[in-house]
């Protein structure tokens, strides 16, 4: 079913405690606070570009699953089509975080939750998001079912999931297996180790690659052919956080669009639509009204 990870049973709350945390970890280092905001603003725009946000009622009441930082909740609450709308991370240390970033916004709730106890009623939602979380998760099909769970009749669910590669070049995919390799080695190191070596492999491996893409882009070719082409245009800081995301992480799974698609559907979504660039692979489904 997914492609990095052999089969592990889920846990009771369908976590893996190192995962979250790591991801803590994490967002204490990099909570985007004080940045400049134009480049999360279009990075934020990359992910909802499916997103129609005209078709929410007035007032509307959503959720965040793994909220993270709270930097996609910071571009979510001011829209004047969102009443409310609740942040549930697993990671007390991302709440902190989270709580910091939206602290401006009196229409965010947040709570400390897993995604198969998430605090909302069946039903209820009138939209939802979760942006590459549920692929960090022992079972991401359960989790996928527990969302939809919580949508209104014709809600919309937005998902990013990492993608298994399945549009991509054999050789591209062998550069993957190879960092993949890589990253359960560096998963496994203490919290100080791994963090500095995700530091080197965003200034040897991401910044390289990245820059090399901007130039051939430049010169008037396609650079999608060159890995970590999408960073191209991106800071050495949103670098060095998914350096960090990528190979930091000890639990990850990675799906075709085809397994993605599947999974949706099953979930009890219908109107799946993909986005068709990078980043890989963001869907959008309904909710049967």
């Amino acid at each position: 079913m997914h492609a990095s990870e052999g089969p592990r049973h889920a846990q009771p709350d369908n976590l893996d405690p190192a995962t979250v945390d790591g991801f803590g970890v994490e967002w204490q280092r990099f909570d985007h606070s004080g940045r400049p905001s134009a480049e999360l603003d279009a990075i934020f725009a990359d992910y909802f570009s499916l997103f129609r946000w005209e078709l929410l009622p007035d007032g509307a009441e959503g959720f965040d699953v793994g909220c993270g930082s709270g930097r996609w909740a910071a571009r979510v609450a001011p829209n004047p089509k969102v009443g409310k709308l609740h942040c549930i991370d697993a990671s007390p240390s991302a709440l902190e975080v989270a709580r910091r970033n939206v602290a401006s916004f009196s229409n965010c709730e947040l709570h400390l939750a897993s995604v198969d106890a998430l605090p909302l009623a069946d039903g209820s939602q009138d939209f939802g998001y979760s942006l590459g979380v549920l692929h960090h998760v022992p079972d991401t099909r359960a989790g996928l079912a527990a969302c939809v769970r919580k949508l209104k009749p014709g809600a919309p669910f937005l998902v990013y999931l990492y993608y298994s590669l399945d549009n991509r070049a054999a050789y591209y995919r062998a550069v993957w297996r190879a960092s993949d390799a890589a990253r359960r080695s560096i998963a496994a190191l203490p919290e100080r180790a791994r963090t500095v070596v995700s530091d080197v492999i965003a200034a040897t491996v991401y910044w390289p690659l990245a820059r090399t893409a901007r130039l051939v882009e430049r010169l008037g070719f396609d650079p999608a052919g060159i890995p970590l082409a999408w960073y191209r245009d991106r800071t050495f800081y949103v670098m060095r956080n998914d350096a960090l995301d990528r190979f930091g992480t000890q639990l990850e799974q990675r799906f075709s669009r085809a397994e993605i698609l599947q999974m949706l559907e099953g979930a009890g979504l219908e109107r799946i639509a993909f986005r068709e660039g990078p980043p890989y692979w963001c869907a959008i489904g309904y909710k049967p009204a």
